[in-house]
């Protein structure tokens, strides 16, 4: 059908890709991308030859979206692409978009790869609810003042970072947020594929000492959790103390509370030290 569709190519694993994907790149008329040297690539690996293929980036897109939009019009069917994962995630095409749909030209999202989703469901964060913050600001003051406007958010964080940035980014967060539980995302579905989870301040004495890794990095940050003060944190580990372990105990209450869970073993080691409670 014409109209534009937006459609996601694979992070780094060239077999991700969906059948779908590949039928509409092999019969749309145009096809527009980031860079075509990556895209002719993905092409190549599948045996489609493109009608035309155009770039489409930041830097040539006030010029060349008039007239894929004239295009658009005549009632030509185009294809919209990022060099790897889903377009308009931290990729240029919204306005397109937008241009499209306000001219009422039907626009197709023809989903698959996504950096930060598979950041998301892989960090063992919660993931009922999300806010994808994109790339921090480079410059330190800028980054900190960003963070500090998404720091009560009571959502799991997604962060894009480059590796060189990384160890600075979470000092920062760390400095910010406290010690937060998180998950460094680097190189997805790619050969070297690593996640590391831990503490925030974990994570940025690790990346600080271990220096930049390989890759592209996505940072996902847990919410934050309720002040001590805010909830019965002795009352909830006396409860789980009497049929748990003291591991399983403040593994329990950590995750209820959204407290630390160091903060939450220390108080449970406390409460047996002082006979508070009887430990299994």
């Amino acid at each position: 059908m014409p109209g534009l569709y937006i459609v996601a190519t694979p992070i780094g694993n060239i077999r991700d890709i969906t059948l779908r994907a590949l039928d509409i790149l092999a019969n749309v008329d145009i096809l527009v991308c980031e860079d075509t040297r990556v895209t002719q690539k993905l092409l190549r690996a599948y045996d489609i030859t493109a009608a035309k293929i155009f770039p489409y980036h930041e830097h040539n897109a006030e010029i060349i979206r008039p007239k894929l939009m004239e295009r658009l019009r005549a009632g030509e069917t185009i294809a919209l692409t990022s060099d790897a994962g889903t377009p308009l995630v931290s990729d240029p095409g919204y306005k397109l978009v937008r241009e499209a749909a306000a001219e009422n030209i039907a626009v197709y999202a023809v989903p698959g790869a996504s950096a930060s989703l598979a950041a998301l469901v892989s960090a063992g964060l919660p993931t009922d609810r999300f806010l994808f913050a994109g790339f921090l600001p480079s410059r330190r003051t800028a980054r900190r003042q960003s963070l500090q406007e998404v720091a009560a958010i009571p959502a799991s964080l997604i962060f894009y970072e480059s590796a060189r940035r990384l160890a600075e980014s979470l000092k920062d967060m760390a400095e910010l947020f406290g010690p937060r539980p998180a998950a460094v995302a680097r190189e997805l579905t790619k050969l070297y594929e690593e996640i590391r989870r831990g503490p925030l301040d974990e994570l940025a004495a690790h990346y600080a000492t271990a220096g930049a890794p390989k890759g592209e990095v996505v940072i996902v940050v847990g919410a934050p959790g309720k002040d001590l003060g805010e909830v019965d944190i002795d009352g909830m580990l006396r409860e789980a103390l009497r049929s748990m372990s003291l591991r399983d105990a403040a593994a329990t209450v950590s995750e209820a509370s959204g407290q630390p869970r160091r903060k939450v073993y220390a108080r449970a080691l406390e409460l047996l030290k002082g006979g508070e409670v009887d430990g299994s």
